[in-house]
């Protein structure tokens, strides 16, 4: 047993992906912590799993979510506006590749987000 991959699973909204594209995800759902701008929009597909990915890198780094309200509203516009801050004293000593992963996958726009082929590929992992 190979002990160097992790998953991170939750099949309780999981869908089969429509690789043509074609068949959106419209249904509103997720965790405010970890959602993506998108979904909160009604229209996104798999690229929404690589911004949880990216809120995630953050939070074991940093010890802190990279998006933060006093409640759900304020979590999602916080979201909604993509803005998050390498700024705390714990990425001092965070490089430079890690910090370009996190923001290569929490980037707005789903199109220029990096794919999960991309971010297996990518020089940090």
């Amino acid at each position: 047993m190979n002990m160097n991959n992790m998953k991170i699973i939750d099949f309780g909204t999981a869908c089969p992906c429509d690789p043509t594209g074609k068949r959106g995800l419209s249904e509103i759902l997720g965790t405010p912590f970890y959602i993506a701008p998108e979904i909160l929009d009604g229209k996104y597909n798999e690229k929404c799993d690589l911004w949880s990915i990216g809120v995630i890198t953050f939070m074991v780094l940093a010890g802190k979510a990279p998006f933060f309200g006093r409640n759900d509203s304020e979590i999602y516009a916080s979201v909604r506006t993509g803005k998050f801050e390498f700024s705390c004293p714990s990425w001092k000593t965070v490089s430079s590749d890690a910090k370009d992963f996190i923001s290569a996958l929490l980037t707005l726009d789903p199109k220029k987000r990096l794919s999960a082929a991309e971010a297996l590929d990518h020089k940090w992992i």
